[in-house]
C-alpha cells in the first residue's frame, strides 16, 4: 500500500454497505471553465444497464464531491452518476478572491453535466450550499434537468437576517499543520454537530486534506463562499426553477426549519414533494445515509415512471 492509500485508509470500525459503497471509487476527472480547472467523479451504470440517467451530486459548503463516495454508488443501478467539486473546493482550482458567484458556478454545473455525458435530463441534486448553487443552476437551465432535489439548503424569505447573513463567513482561516494525521484529527463538521457514523466522517476528513509548502491544510479557498453569497436572490432563483423540484429536510437540522420548508415548498409549487429525514441534523447524508438513498430512489422512480407515461 502506498503513502497515499495509507492516509487514506479510515481506522473507524464500519459496516459493509459502506466498504461496498466507497470501494467503488469514482473516476477522476476534470474541465475547464473559463480558466479554472473543475474536478469531479464519475462513476458509470451497472454492466447490462441501457440508456441510463444521469445524475450529479453537488456538495455543500467547503465540501468536496467525496462527501457522495458512500452514496452514489447506491444509484449505479440504473443511472451515470457524477458529484462535482465547485470552484475552490476539493480538487478544483481557485479563482480569484472577486470572482466566485452562483452564476459562475451555474456554468461549472453544466460543463460537468456535458462531459460526464450525464444525458439531456439529468437529475441534480444539491445539499446546502450546493442546493443554492443548484438553485442557481436551474433557473437558468431548467430545459435541461429531469429535476432538482434540495437537501437541507437554507433559503430565507425576503428581508430576514439580511445583513448577519451578507456578513457570514463560516469558512474561516485556513490553518496549517505539521503533519497529516494532525489535521485529519481537527476536522469538525459547519455547522457543528456530533455524528454517530464515525467512519463516514473520518472518511470524508482524509479526503479533506492536501499537503502545501510547511505542511498541510483544507482543501478549500478561504475567500470561495464569502458572506456576500447570502446576498444572491436564492428564493427568486428557486421560483424561477421550471423543473419538477423536491425538498429533502433533516428533522433536528440547524439551518432548515419547518417554516422555512414550508417558504421554500411554497416557492417550488404545491406538487412539491417534502420529505423530513428523522434523527438527522443538518448533514443528513453523514447522519443517516442510507434514509437519504432511499427518499432519493423513491423520489427518482415516481418521475422517471412519470416520464415513461
Amino acid at each position: 500500500m502506498t503513502d497515499a492509500e495509507q492516509r487514506l485508509t479510515i481506522k473507524a470500525p464500519a459496516p459493509d454497505w459502506f466498504h461496498w459503497a466507497v470501494a467503488q471509487q469514482g473516476q477522476s476527472k476534470r474541465v475547464t471553465v473559463d480558466g479554472c480547472s473543475i474536478h469531479y467523479l464519475l462513476w458509470q451504470p451497472d454492466e447490462g444497464v441501457t440508456d441510463p440517467g444521469g445524475i450529479l451530486f453537488v456538495h455543500g459548503g467547503g465540501a468536496h464531491a467525496h462527501w457522495w463516495s458512500h452514496i452514489a454508488p447506491f444509484f449505479r443501478a440504473g443511472f451515470r452518476v457524477a458529484a462535482i467539486d465547485l470552484s475552490g473546493m476539493g480538487d478544483s482550482g481557485d479563482r480569484p478572491k472577486d470572482a466566485y458567484n452562483a452564476t459562475l458556478r451555474a456554468e461549472e454545473i453544466q460543463a460537468v453535466i456535458a462531459d460526464a455525458g450525464l444525458g439531456a435530463k439529468t437529475f441534480l441534486v444539491g445539499h446546502s450550499f450546493g442546493g443554492l448553487m443548484s438553485m442557481r443552476y436551474a433557473s437558468m437551465y431548467s430545459e435541461n434537468l429531469g429535476g432538482m432535489v434540495i437537501a437541507d439548503s437554507p433559503v430565507y424569505p425576503p428581508g430576514e437576517e439580511d445583513d448577519r447573513r451578507r456578513r457570514a463567513n463560516p469558512m474561516g482561516s485556513v490553518r496549517l499543520y505539521p503533519d497529516f494525521e494532525e489535521a485529519v484529527a481537527r476536522f469538525r463538521l459547519r455547522p457543528r454537530q456530533p455524528c454517530d457514523n464515525d467512519f463516514i466522517v473520518e472518511y470524508i476528513a482524509r479526503h479533506s486534506v492536501k499537503a502545501v509548502d510547511g505542511g498541510w491544510s483544507w482543501k478549500f479557498d478561504t475567500n470561495a463562499m464569502a458572506g456576500r453569497r447570502f446576498a444572491e436572490p436564492f428564493n427568486e432563483n428557486l421560483a424561477a426553477a421550471n423543473c419538477r423540484c423536491a425538498l429533502i429536510y433533516a428533522a433536528n437540522s440547524a439551518l432548515v426549519t419547518a417554516e422555512m420548508a414550508r417558504y421554500m415548498n411554497g416557492l417550488m409549487g404545491p406538487d412539491a414533494p417534502m420529505v423530513v429525514i428523522p434523527a438527522a441534523q443538518h448533514h443528513l447524508i453523514l447522519d443517516q445515509p442510507l434514509a437519504f438513498v432511499t427518499a432519493l430512489r423513491a423520489l427518482l422512480d415516481v418521475w422517471q415512471r412519470a416520464d415513461a407515461r
